[in-house]
């Protein structure tokens, strides 16, 4: 054997044996990858489409500025929310898709989500006793609390001075969920003048405009504070939205679509037995048709299946039934190789050749055909990511991207396994029925 195709066989040897240990068990932990990443279709959850209103953006920031930075708020809420593995992506100028797989509570994530989070402090207006002065309706005329900062400066006091460790406690005597928060160096120059002035009188509490809470002050406080007045998840929730920051601006959910679980488990179960059933069909029809070959062919096909199960389990590349299909059509791709080589081989063996100029030139005349056609899928696979990026279609995408790789591989495989599985083949069984070319 050439030392050229002994270092090719070890490779591959190591390879194989690296992708079956990476995914068994396939739900093992391999490099923090918990098994094969799932789609909404195949594990259930929710899937958004999020509209900002870029015209009520800051006008001093840019609209990737402002995009980026909801996308990472809406990031952080969502793995503060306990969302495994979400996808969060900009499509477009103004839309984010967000995807939350194996989310049961699609209501409550959606408003965490969504919610702009604008936290606000006001202050009543007083008569000229100096009381607090009221509506028709009994309730609080509020105005805005604002302070002198350390620059000189006006400011409101609004949530953007918060640390990001916000949390929720229990009130020692009742056991009623509480927000504690703490201001930075700015907010807590503007909280100290505001609860001077403030003493003995309610500071209205405000979310998104929303009045949630209007404790008294009872002393001068500088750094820190509580917010009162909600059950344990609304408390939850506000300290998650206040760590990860207010929205730049307001969203607005234009498409919601909802997948049960139980559907997504119905739709493995059956992928996986038509799957199986063709790969088996394909194997049993390579052998019997190319004989040697076929099992040379079958062998390289068990080895793309498992390098290809490694790959997803690894990347990770998030499975749809969709993106299974193209797994699907992707091995037959590449048996498609394996037969324009094969036939290429056996008019060669017709030809006169010997066994091993026949596998040579067998690979070398089939691989015009072989790259020329699989470059016509890329590109294909491209165009269809593009779309399904641009107006998105998830299904689409999982496609695009599973086929992409599939037939990438096909090509190693083909070109390196099944060409090296061949040669060593044609070294050893010379009879040329046994490729399918009569003696």
């Amino acid at each position: 054997m050439k030392t050229s195709d002994t270092l090719l066989l070890l490779f591959i040897a190591v390879l194989v044996g690296f992708s079956i240990w990476a995914i068994v068990p396939l739900e093992g932990d391999r490099f923090g990858r918990q098994g094969l990443t799932l789609g909404l279709d195949l594990k259930g959850g929710a899937y958004l489409v999020y509209e900002a209103d870029l015209s009520k953006k800051d006008p001093s920031q840019t609209v990737d500025q402002v995009m980026t930075s909801v996308l990472n708020k809406i990031e952080r809420r969502a793995n503060a929310f306990g969302v495994k593995e979400p996808i969060i992506q900009r499509q477009g100028e103004n839309r984010i898709l967000v995807q939350l797989p194996g989310e049961k509570n699609v209501d409550e994530a959606k408003k965490l989500i969504g919610q702009v989070a604008l936290l606000e402090f006001k202050e009543t207006t007083t008569d000229i006793s100096g009381q607090p002065q009221t509506d028709d309706k009994g309730g609080y005329i509020w105005t805005i609390a604002t302070g002198v900062g350390s620059d000189g400066q006006t400011k409101e006091l609004t949530g953007k001075y918060l640390k990001p460790n916000s949390r929720v406690e229990l009130k020692s005597n009742t056991n009623e969920p509480e927000v504690a928060f703490e201001w930075n160096d700015e907010g807590a120059i503007l909280f100290e003048q505001i609860t001077k002035r403030n003493i003995n009188k309610p500071l209205g509490i405000f979310l998104d405009g929303q009045l949630i809470s209007y404790p008294t002050v009872r002393a001068v406080i500088k750094s820190a504070g509580i917010i009162e007045g909600m059950d344990m998840k609304e408390a939850q929730n506000l300290a998650i939205q206040l760590n990860s920051g207010s929205l730049d601006v307001p969203l607005t959910v234009i498409l919601e679509q909802t997948v049960d679980a139980t559907l997504g488990a119905d739709s493995i179960k059956k992928s996986v037995v038509a799957g199986a059933i063709g790969i088996i069909l394909v194997i049993l029809f390579m052998i019997l048709y190319y004989r040697m070959a076929g099992v040379v062919a079958a062998l390289a096909l068990i080895i793309y299946g498992i390098i290809l199960t490694a790959i997803f389990k690894l990347v990770p590349v998030t499975l749809t039934m969709a993106g299974i299909a193209a797994g699907v059509v992707s091995i037959g791709m590449a048996v498609d190789a394996n037969i324009l080589i094969f036939e290429r081989m056996k008019e060669e063996l017709r030809a006169g050749r010997t066994m091993g100029a026949a596998v040579d030139a067998g690979f070398n005349r089939a691989w015009l055909a072989i790259r020329d056609s699989n470059v016509t899928t890329f590109i294909a696979c491209i165009v269809l990511f593009w779309f399904g990026d641009t107006f998105g279609a998830f299904m689409v995408k999982g496609f695009a991207l599973t086929l992409f790789i599939g037939v990438a591989l096909s090509m190693f495989t083909a070109i390196t396994v099944s060409r090296l599985l061949l040669s060593l083949t044609a070294r050893a069984v010379k009879n040329t029925w046994l490729y399918g070319v009569k003696a």
